[in-house]
């Protein structure tokens, strides 16, 4: 009797590679993939109908929780269409504020991706050093805006608030004693700018270990290198962006592009690949990480010397300060109208797009000069990338599939919105 060698078989949702929320259909001959079929629809929020009943503000927190690893990212695209379809000026100091926390976000971005995608093909060390970093960056994300994960730190106009002037310290508990907390405290003394330039210091070296962990590990090669492999022409037709069309040689990045806020003052290089494999992709993000670094410091050199305003001065847009708010009726006015009514935006369309950790991520906007968006449509960098799921993981083996959704650095809130 013959042996049956087809199987359709579900990958996910339960692995780990598929984030609980991707239900990936596999057509097998033997353990090669002749077919892979993403289900997506497990998670679905419907950010963008939820956006259209609430104000300009009111949607802003939403924009944390699409992608829920680069955070500010998201916030950017979206104060970016607002600020377009109003005409508001963004102070200097502000935008300088807000391209170092996109490159902060950049590292977290990368930290995780690094972390899961060695994890997902085996190597557990990776996972517990990129956290050890991820630790600190979420501390400066936690002193600037009040949140570890979900800011809100970016506003219409500007930030939110400027950078504290002290990094919060670790107290002495039960776990860890008085000389113990003092060593953790060593590069907390000064501001939230001294601690984040004490960290741009130390990550290259950091790097260097992810790479001697990674970049020339026999069995590390041996899961990417060949794998998932598309061609630059190819990477163009399937609407690819960020690392997936970089890793593919093409040199296309909005912040040199089309750049945005202070991004054209910033010194930085643009990594491409070759071969437009799993391999090339790593190298790609690993040198993103090391030139997101660059950006902060820049930024770090900036700040310290340009004291300033970090919110736009019209109140119809940003609040007043508390205190003439509390002195000032005009002012109090303009708080209550403010946060009760939200203000309103002129008609018109406006799109506007960032240089997302994971490709393009643009905010389609049409206003009816009503105090809250008439459309909102989100422009994901992870949809096209898992839509050429199948194209990546034809031939390859069962294993393969799990480094080849790895190398997209997908997150579902973005594709299934």
């Amino acid at each position: 009797m013959a042996e049956i060698k087809n199987y359709t078989l579900n990958f996910g949702p339960q692995h780990p590679a598929a984030h609980g929320v991707l239900r990936l259909v596999l057509e097998l001959d033997g353990e090669v993939i002749q077919r892979a079929d993403p289900h997506i629809g497990l998670l679905h929020r419907a950010t963008e109908k939820l956006a259209e009943t609430r104000t300009f503000i009111q949607a802003l927190p939403y924009m944390d929780r699409l992608d829920y690893v680069s955070m500010m990212c998201n916030e950017h695209a979206y104060v970016l269409a607002i600020e377009k379809l109003m005409g508001i000026e963004v102070p200097l100091r502000a935008q300088y504020i807000r391209v170092m926390f996109a490159e902060i976000t950049r590292l977290l971005n990368h930290l995780l991706w690094l972390g899961a995608h060695a994890l997902d093909c085996g190597a557990m060390t990776v996972f517990l050093y990129a956290f050890r970093e991820r630790e600190d960056l979420f501390d400066v994300y936690e002193a600037a805006s009040g949140a570890r994960m979900h800011a809100a730190y970016f506003r219409p106009g500007g930030v939110y608030r400027d950078l504290p002037d002290r990094m919060p310290q670790y107290r002495a508990s039960s776990v860890h004693g008085p000389r113990e907390v003092e060593a953790m405290n060593a590069n907390r003394q000064g501001s939230v700018l001294d601690f984040i330039d004490d960290f741009t210091k130390r990550f290259p070296a950091y790097v260097d270990e992810y790479e001697t962990l990674l970049t020339d590990n026999r069995i590390w090669k041996q899961r990417t290198v060949g794998i998932g492999v598309v061609s630059p022409e190819r990477a163009l037709q399937m609407g690819f962006t960020g690392p997936m069309l970089r890793g593919s040689g093409i040199e296309w990045d909005l912040r040199k592009q089309q750049p945005y806020d202070v991004y054209d003052r910033m010194d930085f290089d643009i990594p491409v690949g070759k071969t437009g494999d799993c391999y090339d992709r790593y190298l790609v993000r690993v040198e993103e990480m090391r030139q997101a670094n660059r950006i902060v410091q820049q930024c770090v050199q900036w700040l310290r010397a340009n004291p300033g305003p970090v919110i736009t001065d019209n109140h119809k847009v940003a609040p007043p300060s508390r205190v003439s708010m509390k002195t000032n009726m005009e002012d109090l006015i303009h708080h209550f109208k403010l946060f009760s009514e939200g203000f309103h935006v002129p008609e018109g369309e406006a799109y506007a797009a960032v240089e997302h950790p994971k490709g393009e991520f643009g905010i389609y906007l049409v206003s009816d000069g009503a105090n809250k968006p008439f459309r909102l449509k989100i422009r994901a960098p992870g949809f096209p990338h898992l839509a050429a799921m199948d194209e990546m993981s034809r031939g390859h083996m069962i294993a393969d599939a799990v480094a080849i959704i790895g190398t997209m650095d997908i997150v579902f809130g973005e594709i299934d919105r």
